[in-house]
Parts: C-alpha cells; sequence; structure tokens
C-alpha cells in the first residue's frame, strides 16, 4: 500500500510542476517574463506561496526547468545523430525529428525569441547555443564544400523562421508547418546531392 501511495504521490507532485511550468509560460507570454510576479503565477494556479517554492523557488527556476524538460528531445536527437551515417536519409530524419520537437516546444521557443535579453541573461541562452552547436555538428558532413555545410545549417534555422515568420499567414498551422519542413527537407536534399 505505502508503494502505491508514494508512486501517486510523485504522480500528482509531477502534474503540479508541469501546471506550473504552463501557467508561468503562459504569463510570461502573455505580460512578459520581467512584469510577471510569483505570487501571479500561484494566484493564477490557486495555490499559496508556500506550494509554489515548494517545487520552484525562482522565476529562472521555472524557465530553466521548462527550458531542460522542453529542449530534451533535442539532446536525445543529437545523441541518435551522433550514432547514423552522414547520409541522406539520416539528415531528411534529423530534420523531421527537429521540425517536430519544434512544434511540441512552440511556447518555449516563442518565449525566447519574444524574451531574447532576458533569455541573454539566465543560463538557457548558452545552453541553447550548445544544442544548436550539437544540432549542427550531426547534419553537417565536414568534408562536403562550405556551400553545401551552409545549406544543412540554413535547413535548422528555416524550420526557425518557419515558426514566427508564417504566424501572421493565413492558413491551417499544420500545413504551414509542413510546407516549411519540405523547403528544409530540399536544402538538405540539395546539399547532399552537392557532396
Amino acid at each position: 500500500m505505502d508503494v502505491i501511495m508514494d508512486g501517486t504521490k510523485q504522480q500528482r507532485r509531477g502534474n503540479t510542476r508541469q501546471r506550473i511550468q504552463d501557467v508561468a509560460l503562459e504569463l510570461f507570454a502573455e505580460q512578459g517574463y520581467e512584469k510577471t510576479s510569483l505570487r501571479e503565477i500561484a494566484e493564477r494556479l490557486d495555490v499559496t506561496k508556500a506550494a509554489l517554492y515548494y517545487h520552484f523557488k525562482t522565476k529562472e527556476e521555472i524557465i530553466v526547468s521548462i527550458f531542460t524538460d522542453l529542449t530534451k528531445p533535442i539532446e536525445d536527437l543529437i545523441e541518435w545523430g551522433k550514432g547514423q551515417p552522414h547520409t541522406l536519409d539520416t539528415k531528411q530524419e534529423i530534420v523531421r525529428r527537429y521540425s517536430q520537437t519544434l512544434a511540441d516546444a512552440s511556447p518555449l521557443f516563442r518565449f525566447m525569441q519574444e524574451n531574447q535579453a532576458t533569455v541573454r541573461e539566465l543560463r538557457i541562452g548558452e545552453s541553447f547555443k550548445d544544442r544548436m552547436s550539437g544540432l549542427r555538428h550531426i547534419i553537417i558532413d565536414p568534408d562536403a564544400p562550405l556551400t553545401d555545410q551552409v545549406r544543412c545549417v540554413s535547413a535548422i534555422f528555416t524550420l526557425h523562421a518557419g515558426m514566427f515568420l508564417l504566424q501572421d499567414l493565413e492558413g491551417d498551422p499544420e500545413d504551414k508547418r509542413e510546407a516549411v519542413l519540405e523547403v528544409a527537407i530540399d536544402l538538405v536534399t540539395q546539399a547532399h546531392q552537392g557532396s
């Protein structure tokens, strides 16, 4: 019985942590990171500040935890990519998986785009640069001509740009994501054929 109760307690804690992250990211998007207080997060959650402190002591802890959780798939992708050959299939799969990662973490990436000064001040700015460097290393073939290396890196940034630049275009979000993905895959395909 104790084992079941402990597991339930852990699951409930995990759900509360997730709820805090979701509400905090919502508030950061609505009013900005700097203008959002822990008190406001607690109020929106309808919990005491003490209950919030049980999970997170600062706003920075919250945003760092969101970043860590939502970018874990990038780390997993990099690890997977390190063990793969530099084939066209691998490069296309990297682009597909990264596109899905961006879609799954779009609130975080929107926060990062809209709060660039804050991101630079927090630990997440450097961590994100490290992840982008790791991604670059698995998608480019170091022996490829420079123009083909640029095409591969451009495929990644096409996915980033598509997240933000196409928001104002009319149409289904999934159709827009698919169009951006197609262009990114075209870039790695062209780079691979040039090699």
